[in-house]
């Protein structure tokens, strides 16, 4: 069994990985994902693993790392480690001395869990305030089923969009969904024949089972549940329930297709089934939904990558990033090119 975590370690004030150096010494506690004991071409076994805070993330390798040592880490959890930075193909790398298992305290999470930068109570009234342009009178009753859940929307307002890849901070999920909102609002009228209702209620719905999927209270991972049916059935499932709580409450009836259309834009917003859809988009609104998801989720991937918010102190100036897997495993080039 592997020993149980030790209490975090109290350190002075942090230095975060956003103001890392090259050449420089850091000893920290980090959020740990994607943990692996890789071989070396010699066959000595080394750590490789993603280290984060706040900040920002950073690949980190721990040489000669005995295979005993690592089974005490997590895979996705917190950890304390010491070690120090070095340039590795214009990104900056961290080379691990000693690192061990930590139970983080509520006031170490909030250095070590990014946040969105909007504030939460903004960002709802802004969606809630667009939600309420949707005119069809069984569409709204649906819509309010979800936001009288005080359960549910507080999970919304905390969750992250996803465990690393895009919006992948608390928050995360609700300024996403938001973005799709603003998108579809501007791109609807365009597309006169386009239902509105539909593609905003969808696009309102399409990734609550996340709530559910997620966990977001330590170190972001998949729950139970998100193991064994994830975002994309349950939601299908959530609005089956909701749908007969609204009728219950406005005592009549959906039109004919329509919890059948918004259950299938659930079901198939990832657009295909290797990328986790259960069914392809088939409906001109599911396929505007797919299509407006994926814009925001790789573009956000993309700037994120090559145009961080602020530039990391040991930024070397590469031009490239290194391989977004995410993007079709491209390296992505840097510079504006205007700028």
């Amino acid at each position: 069994m592997p020993d149980t975590a030790a209490p975090a370690p109290s350190t002075p004030a942090r230095k975060f990985i956003r103001d890392f150096s090259t050449s420089e010494r850091f000893a920290a506690n980090f959020c740990i994902a994607n943990a692996q004991l890789a071989m070396t071409k010699n066959g000595d076994p080394y750590l490789a693993c993603l280290l984060s805070d706040r900040t920002g993330t950073a690949p980190a390798r721990r040489w000669s790392m005995p295979p005993e040592e690592f089974q005490r880490l997590p895979t996705e959890g917190f950890v304390y480690a010491e070690g120090r930075t070095q340039p590795f193909k214009g990104e900056l790398q961290l080379i691990i001395d000693r690192i061990e298992p930590i139970d983080a305290t509520p006031e170490q999470l909030r250095d070590l869990l990014p946040a969105s930068e909007r504030p939460v109570e903004e960002m709802f009234g802004e969606l809630t305030r667009m939600l309420a342009t949707i005119q069809h009178p069984a569409m709204k009753g649906l819509v309010q089923a979800y936001l009288d859940d005080e359960m549910l929307m507080s999970q919304f307002k905390q969750a992250p969009a996803a465990k690393m890849m895009h919006h992948a901070y608390l928050g995360g999920l609700l300024e996403h969904t938001l973005t799709l909102l603003n998108l579809a609002n501007v791109i609807c009228p365009l597309y006169p024949k386009i239902n509105r209702d539909i593609v905003m209620v969808g696009l309102f719905l399409h990734d609550l089972g996340k709530t559910r999927e997620l966990a977001f209270d330590g170190a972001f991972s998949y729950t139970d549940r998100g193991e064994l049916i994830g975002h994309i059935v349950d939601g299908a499932i959530m609005l089956h329930d909701k749908a007969q709580q609204a009728m219950r409450s406005v005592g009549g009836r959906f039109p004919r297709h329509a919890i059948t259309v918004l259950q299938h834009i659930i079901l198939s917003h990832h657009g295909q089934p290797e990328f986790g859809a259960a069914k392809y988009p088939a409906t001109p609104e599911a396929i505007l939904i797919a299509m407006i998801d994926n814009l925001d989720a790789k573009t956000t991937i993309a700037l994120t990558a090559a145009r961080p918010d602020r530039a990391k102190a040991g930024d070397l100036g590469g031009n490239f990033t290194e391989k977004q897997w995410a993007l079709d495993n491209v390296k992505l080039f840097r510079p504006n090119p205007l700028a």
